[in-house]
């Protein structure tokens, strides 16, 4: 059995100064959020390669009282990993290094169940395996949520964005594809300008494939 292991409370993320989205997808802000690019001292955790890594969210910085995630906040969740030079805490995400991870959009067309409703039921919680194959070294792992009940136009889609900083140990040789963020994205994009109120039966992911390692 593997083991679990709370990380506490904002700890080894890049933390920002509100809970409000990103809507511009040529900003820098959509790399890591608001204040995301500035070297951290908010603390690097160390996991091994091929870890099972839950990542929490919540709407307002509390636990209780409240859905995670408000209940009309519909759409995707996305999970990018970019290896740093040096350390995660200097490193700013900039350039073609984020490879995907996971992702989960619209999970039942006749009910428009969401990736986001099952981070709701979850009480915040979604989970992703760290490729195995991944060298070891220090990364930043991207985590996104992507609202797209006003998607209909641009800008309209709300993205949510945290970064965490950590330190892979044993891994591999694997040199995945990579994108860069902002970059991977387009206004135009069938997964950011689109209405989800009008009968959608399929979603169609920003960025690349996932690499599964």
């Amino acid at each position: 059995m593997g083991q679990r292991r709370d990380q506490g409370h904002n700890n080894y993320l890049r933390f920002p100064p509100n809970n409000n989205p990103v809507t511009d997808v040529t900003s820098t802000d959509l790399t890591c959020n608001v204040n995301g690019l500035n070297p951290s001292a908010t603390g690097t955790v160390s996991i091994p390669a091929g870890a099972t890594l839950t990542i929490e969210w919540h709407q307002h910085d509390q636990r209780t009282g409240e859905d995670p995630i408000s209940g009309g906040h519909k759409g995707p969740v996305l999970v990018y990993i970019a290896k740093a030079p040096s350390t995660a805490a200097s490193f700013n995400g900039q350039g073609a290094v984020w490879t995907k991870i996971y992702q989960s959009g619209l999970l039942n067309p006749s009910s428009q169940q969401w990736a986001t409703d099952i981070v709701n039921t979850n009480s915040g919680k979604h989970s992703v395996t760290i490729p195995a194959s991944l060298p070891a070294g220090e990364y930043l792992v991207r985590a996104e949520i992507i609202a797209l009940h006003v998607a209909q136009s641009y800008p309209g889609a709300q993205f949510y964005i945290g970064c965490a900083q950590v330190k892979i140990t044993g891994g591999g040789s694997a040199n995945p594809p990579k994108v860069a963020l902002p970059g991977a994205y387009k206004a135009s994009d069938p997964g950011i300008t689109v209405n989800i109120y009008n009968n959608l039966q399929s979603y169609t992911f920003p960025g690349p494939a996932v690499w599964s390692g």
